[in-house]
């Protein structure tokens, strides 16, 4: 069977942190005679050679290749290459992980769209990874017409012959910035760039340590010079003009302006800042036209002018302005509405505890030359933001705590400016209904089983800014129900450490409110069976209802409907009578009927069947069984003191 895709790993110390690369590398999806793993380890002094020689004794899709350490990934990426044999080659770094089917659906995404490159959806772990990028799947992206050069680093499947064929390989050496070279020229002579966005193929990873190369302190000097080799890249295959500059825009942005901008340059120390300033200042007057800084946004306009005029002071002052103002978002209404989650907000922007507010009229104009001071640069920003208050958007975006997977959900926005008491200057608040449709959450699938935080996602004037949602006040938090939709049971609650809005996907138990029903509630004529239960429903749905008693398991089958009256559901199911004489039985419900292993929630009654019928009495609960357990546990101690005592005496 011909190789489909080689997987490189560079590995270099990583210690425990490539168990979990290694893990997700052998679950894959792809048939394991379909890829290979190359491990090239570049003189690691670790254990990790011997683990790795013992993994590849053991499977015969690994192989491992030892080198002297060459003081980067640039080299044994190249040498992975070289001995790859699949058609396409995915380089991993050792420190990170890939989806349980990240290859078998990115191989298939490339050759469903003769992809020379593929870009799967990453979620960071601790890391900033592309958000735009991965609104949605783009089978033919360009440079042009997608925000590709947002995603630079080197996590990505390229066809092997199409790297053959341009002579395309990694800088190598002791260097930085060897895979900006790399993805950039790939980006630009690819014949098509796919971009797989609705399934999370790599977790870029933050390690408890710290100690990923990319989060090491750098050498300015020797940074920036291996900056302008990218730079170089683009403008060897790009003409001078708009393109080319939004191109450039990218290095401006991320690798120099953002460096100079609030708590990321106040938190560096200052001998550190300045000489990074130094370095950064020599690039933007040696590299960069006036188009370039033009398209940023407006507060980094300001930062981009003030480097080009040499102001570091400016700077600084300028930063810590920025560092006072966050994004603050409330929830105003959470409800369930026809199968959905209805998510109202609001949001704006906050400085020192209160909303931030703009002076009326003017703005809108470019930015010609460096601001004279930072007053005047605070007002243009301010004067800006007023007049493009009707391009400003707001998301809502689900992120799963476990994996840091986000996903966009559908929302409807609007602006509203909103006069302070004096009438002199406004506050600037985007008005927003998000939809959660469980069905198509993830990407148009189903959420998976976890925790999922909400988060707001603002564009707004000079930032675009996250946070979640709310804080709210403990009194005013919307308190919807527990959802049985597709079989899940989704929760939204509020977080007991921040007030913030989160939704618990398949977990929950207790804080479902299920504990809260009667025996007295729930009613049994003849074999049929109902209760009310503090969930929603968005109509009527089969369910699974199980009985258990010693040794024995009964199941039924029922129906979970709205109640009559609009307030949470009826359960309704067919009981088995004669089988329940003689004994006990507790009672759940199964969401979800036909899943192979279906989920329980515990009901709080049980059922005995005699003569007279059938009779609902309360269940015991987790706190009376915990008793017994301690009771027990009592028990056994004073036993073995006891029989201690006897061997002493």
């Amino acid at each position: 069977m011909p190789v489909k895709v080689s997987v490189i790993v560079p590995v270099y110390n990583p210690g425990p942190y490539i168990e979990e690369c290694i893990a997700s590398l052998l679950r894959q999806s792809l048939p394991p005679d379909e890829y290979e793993v190359i491990f090239v380890d570049d003189g690691s002094t670790d254990g990790t050679p011997a683990r790795l020689d013992g993994l590849a004794a053991e499977d015969a899709r690994v192989t491992v290749l030892h080198q002297e350490n060459s003081g980067w990934s640039g080299k044994p990426r190249n040498v992975g290459v070289d001995a790859s044999r699949g058609e396409y080659v995915m380089f991993v770094d050792n420190d990170d992980h890939l989806g349980d089917e990240a290859l078998e659906r990115m191989y298939d995404y490339a050759v469903a769209n003769d992809a020379d490159v593929v870009v799967g959806k990453m979620a960071g772990q601790g890391r900033g990874v592309p958000v735009e990028l991965f609104r949605r799947n783009r089978p033919r992206a360009t440079v042009a017409n997608a925000p590709l050069i947002d995603s630079l680093t080197p996590h990505k499947m390229f066809r092997r012959a199409f790297l053959d064929r341009i002579g395309l390989r990694f800088p190598e050496g002791r260097r930085r910035l060897e895979d900006h070279v790399f993805v950039t020229e790939a980006y630009l002579r690819a014949d098509n760039v796919s971009v797989l966005s609705d399934y999370v193929c790599y977790y870029h990873v933050r390690r408890d340590d710290a100690a990923n190369a990319g989060f090491q302190r750098f050498d300015p000097v020797g940074y920036f010079k291996n900056l302008r080799e990218a730079l170089d890249v683009v403008d060897r295959y790009t003409e001078p003009g708009p393109l080319r500059d939004r191109l450039h825009r990218r290095w401006l942005r991320v690798e120099m302006v953002e460096r100079m901008r609030g708590r990321r340059l106040l938190g560096a120390p200052e001998d550190y800042r300045r000489e990074l300033f130094r370095e950064i200042h020599d690039v933007v007057v040696e590299r960069f036209g006036p188009g370039v800084a033009a398209g940023l946004q407006p507060t980094q306009q300001v930062v981009a002018a003030l480097i080009a005029a040499d102001r570091y002071d400016d700077v600084e002052a300028f930063a810590e302005w920025e560092a006072g103002i966050a994004l603050t978002a409330v929830a105003e209404s959470v409800a369930w509405r026809d199968g959905a989650l209805r998510v109202d907000f609001a949001a704006e922007y906050h400085a020192g505890g209160a909303p931030l507010t703009y002076a009326a009229g003017g703005g809108g104009d470019p930015l010609e030359a460096p601001p004279k001071d930072v007053a005047e640069a605070i007002a243009w920003v301010e004067a800006d933001t007023v007049a493009r208050f009707g391009s400003a958007t707001a998301d809502l975006l689900l992120r799963e705590r476990a994996s840091a997977a986000q996903h966009f959900q559908p929302v409807r926005f609007t602006r509203e400016t909103v006069p302070t008491e004096d009438g002199r200057r406004s506050r600037l608040v985007l008005r927003a209904t998000a939809t959660v449709d469980p069905a198509s959450a993830a990407g148009g699938k189903p959420l998976d089983e976890g925790l999922w935080d909400a988060l707001v996602r603002v564009k707004l004037g000079g930032w675009t800014k996250d946070c979640r949602l709310s804080p709210a006040a403990r009194g005013a938090r919307p308190a919807p129900p527990a959802g049985v939709v597709g079989g899940q049971v989704l929760l939204p609650y509020w977080t007991a450490r921040h007030g913030t809005l989160a939704l618990d996907v398949d977990r929950a138990g207790r804080s479902l409110g299920l504990g809260r029903l009667t025996p007295a509630e729930v009613g049994v004529a003849q074999d049929r069976l109902s209760a009310p239960l503090p969930l929603y429903v968005p109509g009527e749905a089969p369910v699974l209802v199980r009985l258990t008693a010693p040794r024995k398991v009964l199941q039924a089958r029922g129906t979970l409907s709205p109640a009559p009256g609009g307030s949470g559901a009826l359960l309704e199911a067919a009981l088995p009578v004669a089988a329940l004489r003689g004994a006990t039985w507790r009672a759940a419900l199964g969401p979800d009927p036909d899943a192979a292993e279906p989920r329980l929630l515990a009901l709080p009654f049980a059922l005995r069947a005699g003569a007279h019928g059938v009779r609902v009495r309360r269940a015991p609960g987790p706190s009376a069984l915990r008793r017994v357990v301690r009771v027990v546990r009592r028990g056994l101690a004073a036993a073995v003191r006891r029989a201690s005592a006897r061997r002493t005496a």
